[in-house]
C-alpha cells in the first residue's frame, strides 16, 4: 500500500494558519525578537513556522497592510526603520488632532468620565511595565492600559467619529511607541502620565493640552535622537 500524500489544507485551514503565523510574527516584532530595519525572510519564516509559503507570504502581506511590516523593491520583507518618515507624520497627525480632541474632553466629560480617567490611571501606574519573559520591549498588560488611559482622556468629547481617528493613529504608531521606550530609558513616563490626569480632572484645558504635546513629541523625538548610543537601525552605534 502507498502513502498518500498530504492534502493542502482547505481554503479555511489556510486562512487559519495564516492568521496564526500573522499573530505570531506580529508579537515577535512588538517583541524585539526582529529589530528595526530586520529582514522578513518568507522561506525562513515559513520553515520556523512549519507552514507554506504562500501561507507565509500571506501573513507578511496582511502585517504590511497594518504597518508592522515594509514590501520594498528588490529586497522583499523587512521590520521597518525607525528613520521610516511615518513615524514623524503620525506623530505630527497626532499632535494636531489629540489636543483639540482633550479639550473637547474637558470641557464637555461628565462625572463619570472623571471616574474612568481616575480608574484608567491607578490601573497604568500599578501594572509592571516590563518582564523579561516578554522581550526588551513593555508587556502586553502595560501596552493595553497605557491604551485605555490615552483613550479615556478623550472620551469624554463624546464624538464616536474622533474616537475612531484616535484608534487608527494609535495602532498605527505602536511600533514607534516601544521603539521609542526602549531608546529613551530614563524618561519619566508615569510623571507625565500623571500630569495629564491631574490637568484633565482639574479642568485645565491648557495644561492637559500642552502636556499632551510635550508627552507625544518626546516619544517621536527618541526615533531621531541617538539617545541611548544607538544608530538608525537601533544597534549599538
Amino acid at each position: 500500500m502507498t502513502d498518500t500524500p498530504p492534502r493542502p489544507p482547505t481554503p479555511a485551514g489556510k486562512q487559519m494558519l495564516s492568521e496564526q503565523v500573522h499573530a505570531h510574527l506580529r508579537d515577535a516584532i512588538m517583541r524585539g525578537d526582529f529589530a528595526p530595519g530586520d529582514a522578513l525572510k518568507p522561506q525562513d519564516l515559513a520553515k520556523r513556522e512549519g507552514v507554506s509559503l504562500a501561507v507565509t507570504r500571506e501573513a507578511l502581506v496582511r502585517l504590511v497592510g497594518e504597518g508592522f511590516a515594509d514590501r520594498l523593491p528588490n529586497r522583499g520583507f523587512t521590520v521597518p526603520s525607525f528613520s521610516d518618515r511615518r513615524w514623524q507624520e503620525i506623530a505630527e497627525a497626532r499632535r494636531t488632532i489629540e489636543p483639540v480632541v482633550l479639550r473637547m474632553s474637558v470641557q464637555r466629560g461628565d462625572l463619570d468620565w472623571e471616574a474612568r480617567v481616575r480608574a484608567a490611571h491607578h490601573r497604568l501606574a500599578r501594572t509592571p511595565a516590563f518582564a523579561p519573559e516578554e522581550g526588551e520591549y513593555y508587556t502586553a498588560a502595560w501596552a493595553e492600559a497605557h491604551r485605555a488611559f490615552h483613550r479615556t482622556l478623550l472620551e469624554g468629547c463624546g464624538n464616536p467619529t474622533l474616537m475612531e481617528t484616535f484608534d487608527r493613529l494609535w495602532t498605527a504608531s505602536e511600533l514607534a511607541r516601544r521603539w521609542s521606550t526602549h531608546r529613551n530609558p530614563g524618561r519619566d513616563g508615569a510623571g507625565e502620565h500623571r500630569r495629564l490626569e491631574e490637568a484633565a480632572l482639574a479642568r485645565d484645558a491648557d495644561t492637559a493640552a500642552a502636556v499632551l504635546v510635550e508627552h507625544l513629541t518626546m516619544t517621536a523625538a527618541a526615533l531621531t535622537e541617538g539617545t541611548d548610543g544607538t544608530d538608525d537601525s537601533g544597534r549599538a552605534a
